[in-house]
């Protein structure tokens, strides 16, 4: 399945994207500005998904888990 692109003008920071660039490793400014926006949003699902389980933690969800003889036979 293709992904669907946008097509938009913005104005960025030419220092800000050249600093993007080298830790991204990106050769062209669409290449920088789509792994940036990428690592973003990553980086906020995980954010998340670690939310999520703390929850879970305190809820006591994995309590089963700290005696292994109930995972372990």
């Amino acid at each position: 399945m293709e992904a669907l692109m946008s097509e938009i003008q913005i104005e960025i920071d030419d220092a800000v994207l050249a600093d993007a660039a080298r830790m991204f490793g990106t050769k062209t400014h669409e290449e920088t500005i789509n792994s940036a926006v990428q690592d973003v949003a990553q980086r906020v699902r995980r954010r998340e998904a670690f939310e999520r389980l703390g929850k879970m933690g305190k809820a006591g969800d994995f309590d089963l888990l700290l005696d292994k003889r109930n995972y372990r036979k």
